[in-house]
């Protein structure tokens, strides 16, 4: 699992986050955020300006937290109600089947905390293609969006040898990152 913020912050009595905490936080979970949030209202540029509302708030309100874990909690909760809030005052249809004044699936736990873990879940793969060489990393991004060697090759230029020996690098290197997250990303993908 990847820390929010230093061990020191991992305390019994409530805090605000200094300044380079609050950079660390917002670093490590926007990304993620965002995915999270565009589940609900499904515009990456609405989702962002949600996200982004959420910290400003954080921010001026000085809010205070426990842990890493009451930080992501109130952030996934805050981005999910800003989201729903959206909907709601907008009167946007979620799903084909899901219109907003019938929010029973969205706002159930297990549709929540679902998207939680697929948020979180695509962060820590994200994190972990980002260790790769660029180019490696980019073979890699091209292949997990379901294209084959063949069409990695012919789109980066390069020989279907050279996409499968990058692959078996990022693999290797990917093996041991990826391991203590193995059971998340299974249950995610439905391995």
């Amino acid at each position: 699992m990847i820390d929010l913020i230093s061990i020191d912050f991992l305390m019994a009595e409530s805090k605000k986050l200094t300044a380079s905490e609050y950079k660390n936080v917002y670093d490590t979970m926007y990304s993620a955020l965002c995915l999270f949030a565009n589940t609900y209202v499904n515009n990456l540029d609405l989702a962002k300006d949600i996200v982004q509302d959420v910290f400003i708030k954080i921010w001026e309100d000085n809010i205070e937290f426990q842990n890493q874990f009451t930080i992501k909690s109130y952030l996934y909760t805050s981005v999910r109600n800003r989201s729903l809030d959206y909907l709601k005052s907008h009167r946007v249809k979620v799903t084909e089947s899901l219109v907003v004044d019938d929010f029973i699936e969205a706002e159930s736990d297990p549709f929540f905390m679902q998207e939680v873990v697929i948020a979180e879940t695509t962060n820590i793969i994200d994190n972990a293609i980002n260790t790769l060489p660029k180019k490696c990393a980019q073979i890699i991004r091209l292949s997990v969006k379901g294209k084959s060697n063949a069409e990695i090759a012919e789109e980066l230029g390069l020989s279907l040898n050279t996409i499968k020996a990058q692959k078996k690098i990022a693999y290797k290197r990917l093996k041991p990152i990826l391991e203590h997250s193995f059971i998340l990303i299974a249950f995610v993908f439905d391995i």
